[in-house]
This record gives C-alpha cells, sequence and structure tokens, in this order.
C-alpha cells in the first residue's frame, strides 16, 4: 500500500521560534531595483540569424543605424541578412548604482533566429518605465545553448541558443533617486505583513535605540527617526538593520500543490472532532481472445472472438476517527495508516474544511 509522504513547515512557538535581523525581515521603502528594456542587433552569427523575409523589422533597423553612418541603402533593395538577428535586451538595475558601474544584461531573440552563439551586441540604449535612458549595453553574447542541424532536416538543441547573456555588459548612464536621505525618517516595510512583528520590530528598535524612535503604521510599515546627514543616517541603517528580532506566528495554513501531491502543514493547524471514511471503487477490465474452429468437413470457418470480463472490487476498510486534542503528528500517522495517495488528501482536507473540522486556511495552488 502507498504511504503519502509530507513535506512540513513548522511555525515554532514564540518562545523557541528562531530570532532574525530586521535586514533579513524588512526592505527600506523606496530602495528597490528597477527594470530596464532596450531593443538592439545581434550581428556576426554563423547563418544562424533572422530570416529577413519573414522578420521585416530587423532589415529596417539595420538600414536605420547604417543610415546614422551615412550609408544609405537604394529603394527597393532587400538585403539577406543571415548573420544579425533583432534581440529585447532588458536588464536590473540595483539600488544605489551610480553613473558608470556596470550590470549585467540578458539577450533574448524576437525574431526567428535559430541562435545567437558567437553573436556581439551593438550598442543598445536601455530605457526605464518613465522611458528615460539609463544605461547602455554592448558586448559579445555568452549563449550556453546549442543548436545542429544536418542535411537530411535532423537537428538537436541543447538548452536555449536564442537566449544570451553579458556579464557587465552595460554601463549606468543615469542615477535613480530614492527617498532614504529625504526627510526625517526611514520607513521599514515588512517582507510579509504581520501585526504582532511590526510591534515587536518597533518595540526591538525603541529598546535599542531610545524610547520614540520607531513607531508601527500598520500590519507591513515600522516609521523609524533617523539622523538628516548622510554619514551618521548609513551608519543609523546599519545598526538597525542588525537587531535581532523574534517574528510572529505565521497564520495556520495548509498548502496542497495538486500537481505535485507536495502539502505543507503549519504547527497551528487544528483539527476538531471527525470521523472520515474514504473508499473507492476498483474497475478492472481485462480482454480475452478466443478462437472458434469449425466441425471436421464443415463449411464453416475459423472465427475469431473477443470476451471481455469486468470485475468490480470496492477497497477494504479506510474509516478513521479524528477525536478532540489530535496533533500534527497524529493526522499524518492517521492519513499514512489508510494509505491516501495526494488526490485522496486532497479530499478529505477539503471535506474537513467544508464540515468546519480543519482550523486553518486551506490552499490549493
Amino acid at each position: 500500500m502507498r504511504r503519502l509522504f509530507f513535506v512540513f513547515l513548522l511555525a515554532l512557538l514564540s518562545g523557541s521560534a528562531f530570532a532574525e535581523r530586521i535586514k533579513d525581515l524588512t526592505h527600506i521603502a523606496g530602495v528597490r531595483d528597477n527594470q530596464l528594456v532596450g531593443y538592439g542587433l545581434v550581428v556576426g552569427l554563423d547563418g544562424s540569424g533572422d530570416q529577413t523575409s519573414q522578420t521585416p523589422f530587423t532589415v529596417q533597423s539595420i538600414k536605420n543605424m547604417l543610415q546614422q553612418f551615412g550609408i544609405t541603402i537604394p529603394p527597393g533593395t532587400n538585403p539577406q541578412l543571415k548573420n544579425v538577428a533583432a534581440v529585447a535586451v532588458h536588464a536590473t538595475l540595483p539600488a544605489f548604482a551610480k553613473v558608470g558601474q556596470t550590470i549585467d544584461v540578458t539577450v533574448s531573440s524576437i525574431g526567428n533566429a535559430k541562435s545567437l552563439r558567437g553573436g556581439s551586441l551593438l550598442m543598445t540604449p536601455l530605457k526605464g518605465a518613465d522611458g528615460r535612458i539609463y544605461a547602455i549595453a554592448q558586448g559579445d553574447l555568452l549563449v550556453s545553448g546549442l543548436n545542429a542541424s544536418g542535411s537530411d532536416g535532423s537537428s538537436v538543441t541543447v538548452n536555449i541558443p536564442s537566449v544570451g547573456s553579458i556579464p557587465n555588459g552595460a554601463t549606468v548612464e543615469r542615477m535613480v533617486r530614492n527617498p532614504f536621505l529625504s526627510g526625517d525618517v526611514i520607513t521599514l516595510n515588512l517582507n510579509r505583513s504581520d501585526f504582532t512583528t511590526a510591534n515587536r520590530l518597533a518595540r526591538a528598535i525603541n529598546e535599542t535605540v531610545g524610547s520614540g524612535i520607531a513607531r508601527p503604521l500598520d500590519a507591513v510599515s515600522i516609521e523609524v527617526n533617523a539622523p538628516r546627514d548622510p554619514a551618521q543616517r548609513v551608519a543609523f541603517a546599519s545598526m538597525v538593520e542588525n537587531i535581532v528580532v523574534t517574528p510572529g506566528e505565521a497564520a495556520a495554513r495548509v498548502i496542497i500543490n495538486s500537481r505535485t501531491g507536495t502539502v505543507v502543514i503549519g504547527d497551528k493547524v487544528k483539527i476538531l472532532p471527525a470521523a472520515v471514511s474514504h473508499g473507492s471503487l476498483v474497475v478492472t477490465i481485462s480482454e480475452d481472445t478466443q478462437v472458434s474452429q469449425p466441425g471436421a468437413f464443415s463449411s464453416g470457418t475459423t472465427a475469431v472472438t473477443a470476451q471481455s470480463d469486468v470485475d468490480v472490487t470496492q477497497e477494504g476498510d479506510r474509516m478513521f476517527l479524528i477525536d478532540s486534542g489530535i496533533t500534527l503528528q497524529d493526522v499524518v500517522d492517521a492519513v499514512n495508516r489508510v494509505g491516501a495517495t495526494p488526490a485522496d488528501l486532497v479530499s478529505i482536507l477539503q471535506a474537513l474544511k467544508g464540515v468546519g473540522a480543519l482550523r486553518a486556511e486551506l490552499i490549493v495552488i
């Protein structure tokens, strides 16, 4: 009989919970990464670029680029460029990135290029959500994918050859302002909203730095008074983010991944008394082929006939009792004892939730 294996996420009691640094629980409001994107051309490909008859924007981009260098292509000319590919370039601009620093970029084909291996990205402006240019990307691509094809039409593809990267391939040209050095306060936002954690965090800061320094605003934000001098504010933020706080206990949840059968059960999940009966019918259909021979000296012919046997059985006793005061381990043992599969467990937990016996939020993903 199959046994169901569980993955547990145990939220420990507050007395024995793990303490964490504030820097691991929060982030400073307004201090974040920014996404950049651009359009460019990769050149130098070994015949694996865009088929220009199907990607006219690649030819248009080449013509526009050549015009900037004083080269005009005669009207009606349609260059067949097999070593050029139109690409989308994206990158993440970190908080506090300064002009002249470099960041990594990812280059992805947007046409029908077979591979970007061996190509070089030409100068590509990277823009933010406001349409302003924040970085310029250029360089040789690193492509981990490989594509090879034979004359008979057979081909082999390893990984994704139409995507590459350029480490330190973009230079920052513009800074993004953030509110870290503005005003008299900094605001810490919890990564996971919780009133208990917000209150404990403000109390820990006040106990370490001084009374009245920190004030919880809601379940996410804690406002902290900070010095206006940049050097003092950096030192103050460094001290605050290393304060150790015991976060609040997570809400009682049961999370089920219906595709993989993974079940995550929190330690605060409670089960009220209930009786569960779970069984199923097993239908077995078998096909048997029989050969019918005619009698001697008869004019009959040999015939092949199919015979089906249908057997319906019901599995054994699958009822178990969930009593009051049950622990999480008792639930695990009971479900394992009846040999429930992942699909069976989903049905049992949903039924318990339906009758009000499962005191937890049931999340199926």
